[in-house]
């Protein structure tokens, strides 16, 4: 059983958008947060945003402003909407979700974490 899987992943120009979808589990979406991270070539995998609950989201400071999280309960769906793509933004994109508040405080490594889905943005 798949219990968080990307899609929306894809090639996009500088300054275009993308959405990325994650459908959960129902195991998943009840974990304390939910988040995505993404990994470049070559560089290690960095946190992007988290989701702990309507209200209480947090985004790296690399992303802020460009990027909005959102979770839809009732459809065990969470979403990254990002605007404003750079290239420096292209990175499999992995949806995660964590039970430690601590992690998903820091942004720590999540416990639980998806296949991932490419994100490409070009000069």
């Amino acid at each position: 059983q798949v219990e968080l899987e990307e899609s929306g992943g894809g090639s996009v120009q500088t300054g275009g958008s993308l959405r990325l979808s994650c459908v959960a589990s129902t195991y998943m979406v009840t974990r304390t947060c939910m988040g995505w991270f993404r990994q470049a070539p070559g560089k290690e995998r960095e946190w992007v945003a988290t989701f702990i609950h309507e209200g209480n989201t947090r985004y790296a400071d690399s992303v802020k402003a460009r990027f909005t999280i959102s979770k839809d309960n009732a459809k065990k769906i969470l979403s990254l909407q990002m605007d404003s793509l750079k290239p420096e933004d292209t990175a499999i994109y992995y949806c995660a979700a964590e039970d430690s508040w601590s992690r998903c405080i820091l942004g720590a490594n999540f416990t639980y974490r998806g296949q991932g889905t490419q994100v490409t943005v070009s000069s």
